[in-house]
């Protein structure tokens, strides 16, 4: 089973929201959707999915989302640009696309 780490933010792209999980599209719609009480990221309003990546399995997904929640947030902005330059929400194109 596949496996998806994720980076959300807000408008002033700050703080950043790590997460993992094995449906991208559920849980992107979760946090936008606030459907979990108290959450971090309905708190700071991190709806914005500006990174993700994919993995064979979840084990992998795991010890990648663990190695990107410790680095600084310096690094996981450089990830971002990296591959989403303009910070645009990835929502969309995430419901668009198959997976």
């Amino acid at each position: 089973m596949a496996g998806y780490v994720y980076l959300l933010t807000n408008i002033s792209r700050h703080p950043f929201y790590c997460g993992v999980t094995n449906d991208l599209i559920r849980r992107v719609y979760e946090h936008r959707e606030r459907l979990i009480p108290n959450a971090y990221s309905g708190r700071y309003r991190l709806f914005r999915l500006v990174y993700y990546e994919v993995h064979a399995t979840m084990p992998l997904a795991i010890q990648r989302e663990k190695n990107i929640k410790h680095w600084s947030r310096a690094w996981k902005a450089a990830l971002v640009e990296e591959v989403n330059p303009e910070w645009r929400d990835l929502w969309d194109e995430i419901v668009k696309s198959p997976f």
